[in-house]
């Protein structure tokens, strides 16, 4: 992936932090998605008093580009304070609707690390195992 394409996912998930709604955790999350067309799409966490009731940044982005008309997806960023990792839910959710993409996990300062769907969920459960 070219350089250029990395810092600009990275960019757009640390630009999606500000936008989060999270009063509870203050835990602000972004996301972007990079479609097969080569559109950004971002998200950001929304939380919620009934806690399991909140969406995860990764999550929104994916399901804003699909409620775009993508469905193709070459790569993802996720930002926070941190560069915490995207959460069980959210792998299993990437790994469904893009396959073997790379991820980049970044802080405020920029990409902490890169690691692919696939590393982030090995074994995963998808549409095949329902065979």
């Amino acid at each position: 992936m070219p350089e250029e394409i990395i810092k600009q996912l990275i960019k757009t998930a640390n630009d999606m932090r500000q936008k989060a709604y999270a009063p509870y955790s203050n835990y602000r999350v972004g996301a972007a998605v990079l479609t097969a067309d080569g559109s950004v799409i971002g998200g950001c966490n929304v939380e919620s008093a009934s806690y399991s009731l909140a969406c995860c940044a990764e999550r929104v982005a994916l399901f804003r580009a699909l409620s775009e008309g993508h469905q193709q997806f070459k790569a993802l960023a996720v930002a926070t304070r941190d560069g915490g990792s995207p959460c069980g839910a959210c792998r299993q959710v990437i790994w469904e609707l893009c396959g073997a993409i790379p991820v980049y996990i970044a802080d405020e300062t920029g990409l902490n690390r890169t690691a692919t769907s696939t590393e982030l969920l090995p074994d995963a459960f998808d549409k095949e195992s329902l065979k």
